[in-house]
């Protein structure tokens, strides 16, 4: 991670003084829940963002990126206010693996300017850049597995993006804007889709050093989703050979693309990066296409398949699941077998398998690194507008100014829940009982919320997991499978108390 930190004094004491400077708190957001420090990041340049600090989740208790969007001219931001809310609006919506997280915007203004400050997930390992300029300083080539692997993840995420309705055209797709974590998964960011709203997104792309990431028809019509296939494959390219040398320090020119691709070993890469490159842009395949190419297509194994299984049902499953079955299974006992009628068969038993590996397997997959792409739909997948923000609630005033409702955008992995009846209840009949509800969730960051309410008899389950929606208890996404739960729960409590009342 490049970052901008003070000139550093001699000693300890000189540590000490700089380490508090940096970690000095110079904002909160209204809220409170975001508080900005003097550190300075670079995550990849975002087109119109005058700066980018470190930042500190105080709900979370993780380091986030505080980024800031200056108007100077207020009548500017006044004519595109209304275009803005609706851009970041549709960025608070984006949900994928592999591309770093968009937390939370709100607007600021002040007598002098107009800010918009957004908060997105914090990346320390570094950038694809980083890492591909430390591969070639330790002479080694790049893996064709995971060259294979980074692909379509990136593929993943820009399908997802394009997919979208509207779609969502990244427009800033380089090497310094794709981040790679230390257990391999792959995250793009610094999706800004409008550049247009602060006139800087040309200033960025022009820079000498990453113009040959752009398409040649950029600038002469709107932005589509070629022109983000354009910019894949020279990425994809310079994964491949680690570099493209360019002349000096200035722009890297056509002929050092054409030669990169021609120094291509595999003729399906070759072919698989020159489709990306393609002059015309109409010519150039989708992210979807890309993403059955013969040189990444590949049958998905049953253990990918029955991993994604688990990990879409894992609410269902108490927790540490895993090493509680592999514990109680017999090593020597034969889990599976192949027969032959000509020769001998083979036998996989339980020993072969590590709980650890399958543990981190179920993780990676968790995690994105592993996706399901061969199942992937072309359709469009609309961007969810549930719980967006009424017109008079995001009528912007003077600093403080309120933050957009909250919404919650973690997952519900497990769930358990405990009814009782309380005293009231029991002296009526089963059917007029009060519930008392207690509800357990454990979030996909691993985090637990303990919620309790009150049900009454004309009270549903989809009425409760809907009211969970609407405080950002949950997702709008985990209200189905909620209110299934909480259905099969109070249906099974309701069976015991008339059964238990029969019997007296």
């Amino acid at each position: 991670m490049t970052m901008s930190v003070p000139e550093r004094k001699s000693g300890s004491e000189g540590k000490e003084e700089e380490s508090e400077d940096e970690s000095e708190i110079l904002e909160e957001s209204p809220c409170g829940r975001w508080q900005k420090r003097k550190e300075q990041v670079s995550q990849g340049n975002v087109p119109g963002v005058e700066s980018a600090s470190l930042a500190m989740d105080t709900e979370e208790g993780v380091e986030v990126v505080w980024n800031e969007v200056l108007f100077s001219d207020k009548k500017v931001f006044k004519a595109q206010e209304e275009k803005i809310k609706e851009m970041f609006e549709n960025l608070m919506q984006v949900e994928h693996p592999n591309i770093v997280k968009f937390h939370k915007y709100w607007l600021d203004m002040k007598e002098s300017q107009a800010r918009v400050i957004f908060i997105t997930e914090y990346m320390s390992s570094g950038s694809l850049k980083q890492f591909l300029k430390k591969t070639k300083k330790n002479h080694k080539s790049m893996n064709v597995k995971a060259w294979k692997r980074w692909c379509t993840q990136i593929l993943s995420a820009l399908n997802y993006l394009h997919s979208c309705d509207p779609p969502i055209i990244h427009g800033n797709l380089t090497c310094d804007t794709i981040f790679i974590q230390h257990n391999g998964l792959i995250k793009i960011g610094s999706v800004f889709p409008d550049a247009s709203i602060h006139g800087k997104g040309r200033q960025h792309r022009d820079e000498q050093r990453n113009q040959h990431f752009f398409a040649p028809e950029y600038g002469a019509c709107e932005d589509d989703y070629a022109m983000d296939i354009f910019s894949f494959g020279i990425c994809a390219l310079e994964m491949a050979v680690l570099e493209i040398q360019a002349n000096g320090d200035t722009a890297v020119s056509k002929e050092a693309i054409v030669h990169a691709g021609q120094s291509l070993e595999d003729p399906l890469m070759r072919e698989f990066t020159q489709s990306c490159l393609r002059h015309e842009a109409k010519l150039r395949p989708t992210a979807h296409d890309l993403l059955f190419h013969r040189v990444l297509f590949e049958v998905h194994s049953l253990k990918l398949l029955a991993a994604h299984c688990l990990i879409n049902n894992q609410y269902l499953l108490p927790e540490n699941c895993v090493e509680e079955k592999t514990k109680s299974f017999d090593p020597s006992a034969v889990m599976a077998e192949i027969k032959h009628e000509d020769r001998q068969g083979v036998q996989l038993k339980y020993s072969h398998v590590s709980p650890l590996e399958l543990d981190k397997f179920l993780e990676d997959v968790k995690n994105g690194i592993y996706p399901l792409m061969n199942f992937a739909s072309s359709r469009p997948h609309p961007v969810p507008r549930a719980l967006s923000l009424s017109q008079e609630q995001v009528e912007t005033v003077k600093t403080p100014t309120p933050e957009p409702q909250e919404t919650e955008t973690r997952k519900v992995v497990q769930m358990h829940c405990n009814l009782e009846s309380n005293e009231e209840g029991t002296k009526t009949h089963v059917s007029h009982i009060v519930l008392q509800l207690s509800l357990f969730l454990k979030m996909d960051d691993k985090l637990h919320r303990q919620l309790s309410c009150d049900i009454l008899p004309t009270d549903t389950s989809k009425d409760l997991a809907s009211e969970l929606v609407h405080y950002a208890f949950i997702t709008e996404e985990d209200s189905e499978k909620v209110a299934g739960f909480l259905e099969d729960a109070i249906g099974r409590h309701r069976v015991r108390a008339l059964a238990a009342g029969s019997t007296h």
